[in-house]
């Protein structure tokens, strides 16, 4: 029974072990890869996202985004808010974008003299706010919308610094709608978890068990044989 109990004590301390190197490396690989928020800004990224909507953003360098991309990124001092607010990139360093250009009944954003396709934007008002702009994106910023573009504080309301545009050092992280590698960390946290507990619960099973075994009181047999009465 002692060796049994040296075995199953041996086997609770590798459960342990391993489940916490595995909780412990999952949970630090997931907050350096991704990053979680729930959607602000008054309903400025809808209908693509909603208003206190939980999104998972990958963790990307600001030059790693592409026009179309949806990011978050700290906000400027000028817009008066703290922390990260979400937008679509529509220009990168060196693109000239513009609104708006009239495209059979619609008016389109033109990204270097081309109208750009934006099946996401609001009831298809590209425009929104109906001010007229016209910016070269300068090397290393971004132009950002938001898909309501009537109800969005974006690069629009900003033309007078640096036109608009945001530093790429801003940018924190694109949003992803793939939520396969996020959730398989995930899950593995939760089985590195799930280890610890049955490491622990069986190391306090084998703890009882030595206790109760310690704590019993043994009868020694009588020295010479006990007849009956």
């Amino acid at each position: 029974m002692a060796r049994r109990g040296r075995g199953l004590g041996i086997a609770a301390l590798v459960l342990v072990l391993l489940g916490s190197a595995l909780a412990i490396g999952d949970f630090v690989r997931l907050r350096e890869a991704y990053g979680a928020s729930t959607v602000a800004g008054g309903g400025s990224m809808t209908p693509t996202y909603e208003q206190g909507e939980r999104v998972f953003w990958k963790r990307v360098d600001g030059d790693g985004v592409r026009r179309g991309d949806v990011v978050m990124f700290s906000a400027p001092e000028s817009y008066g808010v703290h922390g990260l607010l979400m937008k679509r990139v529509i220009g990168v360093g060196g693109d000239r974008v513009a609104c708006c250009a009239r495209v059979g009944s619609q008016e389109r954003v033109t990204v270097n003299g081309k109208p750009v396709e934006e099946p996401y934007v609001f009831g298809g008002d590209a425009d929104g706010v109906h001010t007229p702009y016209d910016v070269t994106v300068p090397r290393g910023r971004l132009f950002l919308l938001g898909d309501h573009r009537a109800n969005s504080q974006d690069s629009r309301f900003h033309l007078d610094e640096h036109d608009g545009t945001v530093s790429v050092d801003a940018v924190r992280g694109r949003v992803t709608d793939d939520r396969t590698a996020p959730a398989l960390l995930l899950g593995f946290l939760l089985v590195g978890c799930v280890l610890v507990l049955i490491g622990v619960g069986l190391g306090l099973g084998i703890g009882a068990w030595a206790v109760r075994r310690r704590g019993a009181v043994r009868v020694p047999p009588a020295p010479w044989p006990v007849r009956p009465v």
